[in-house]
C-alpha cells in the first residue's frame, strides 16, 4: 500500500485526485504495473489509477486476464474501476479509504463480489486507511 500512496502523491502534480494503484504478481512481491489518477492531466475520464495499472500490467503480460495478480489502491474503486478488475480477473483487491459516495467493492455497490458475475476477486479492505484518507482529505481541503 506504500507505494500505491507514493502513486497517489504524483497523482496531485498533475492536478488530480490523489489516489494511487499497484498490481502485484501472482506471487506478491512483483509490480507489473502502477498507476495514478490522470484524468486532468490527459483529459481522459477512464483514466483511473486502477485503470491504468490494469492496462499496463496486461500490455507486459501480453494478455488481458490478469489471474492470480492482486491490485493494491489507496481508495475503494468505483463501478468503472470494479467492472474492469472483475473483466480482468484478478484475484484480490485490497484498498485503503472506503469511499462511501461511489465505492463499488462493499460501500455504496458491492460489484466485485457480484454472485451473478462470473467472477469475484477477494477484496480486502482498510489497509493503511488512515494514511489513504488523509491524503485525499488535505487533497480537497487545499482545494
Amino acid at each position: 500500500m506504500r507505494l500505491a500512496l507514493d502513486e497517489a502523491r504524483l497523482a496531485v502534480e498533475g492536478g488530480d485526485v490523489p489516489v494511487g494503484a499497484v498490481l502485484l504478481s501472482p506471487d506478491g512481491t512483483t509490480v507489473l504495473a502502477a498507476g495514478h489518477n490522470e484524468r486532468e492531466a490527459t483529459g481522459d475520464p477512464t483514466a483511473h489509477a486502477e485503470v491504468l495499472a490494469l492496462r499496463r500490467a496486461a500490455a507486459k503480460l501480453g494478455q488481458w486476464r490478469l489471474a492470480g495478480c492482486t491490485l493494491v489502491v489507496t481508495l475503494e474503486p468505483c463501478t468503472m474501476c470494479a467492472g474492469a478488475l472483475v473483466q480482468s480477473r484478478v484475484d484480490r483487491v485490497v484498498y485503503g479509504a472506503r469511499d462511501e459516495k461511489a465505492g463499488a467493492a462493499g460501500s455504496l455497490w458491492d460489484v466485485v463480489r457480484d454472485r451473478r458475475l462470473n467472477h469475484r476477486p477477494e477484496v480486502v479492505e482498510g489497509v493503511l486507511a488512515e494514511d489513504c484518507a488523509r491524503l485525499l482529505t488535505e487533497f480537497f481541503r487545499d482545494r
